[in-house]
């Protein structure tokens, strides 16, 4: 019996692979379970369908991901905090705080979490990445000053 997995199996596949299995752990086991339809005429042609839409709404993500590398990719953002006499600083530059500056700045929204950076505690430039998509990067320049 083939089946088509609706969630990761651990045993057999992931999501939205076509594999064949015993009829008794077919029937008996993934179908109850909502883990997978049997592989029909009608269910692979549902299978197709969102197959082709995934990928639009990916190389969507993925236009959008390189429009926004370009108007980033090695400009310098500035962030102002408190800092005592030697330059030393009073607390820390986080992801929120550079997303903030960008905003600010470049009028472009970027979640917090696609910034990778260790916490700043000091004043000066640092080179910042943003993980935009899996495979698009881009570097920016952080420019720490005393507010």
């Amino acid at each position: 019996m083939q089946i088509i997995l609706l969630e990761d199996v651990k045993s057999l596949g992931k999501k939205g692979t076509v594999v064949k299995v015993n009829d008794s752990y077919g029937r008996n086991y993934i179908i109850p379970r909502k883990l997978g339809v049997e592989a029909n005429a009608a269910n692979l042609n549902d299978l197709k369908l969102q197959n082709a839409n995934m990928e639009k709404l990916e190389a969507a993500k993925m236009a959008s991901a390189r429009e926004v590398k370009e108007k980033l990719d090695g400009r310098t953002f500035t962030v102002r905090i408190k800092a005592g006499k030697d330059g030393k600083t009073f607390g820390s530059v986080t992801g929120k705080e550079v997303a903030k500056a960008i905003m600010d700045e470049a009028k472009i929204e970027i979640d917090k979490k696609k910034i990778v950076m260790e916490p700043v505690k000091a004043l000066g430039e640092q080179h910042v990445k943003l993980k935009l998509h899996k495979d698009i990067n881009a570097e920016i320049l952080l420019k720490v000053e005393e507010a």
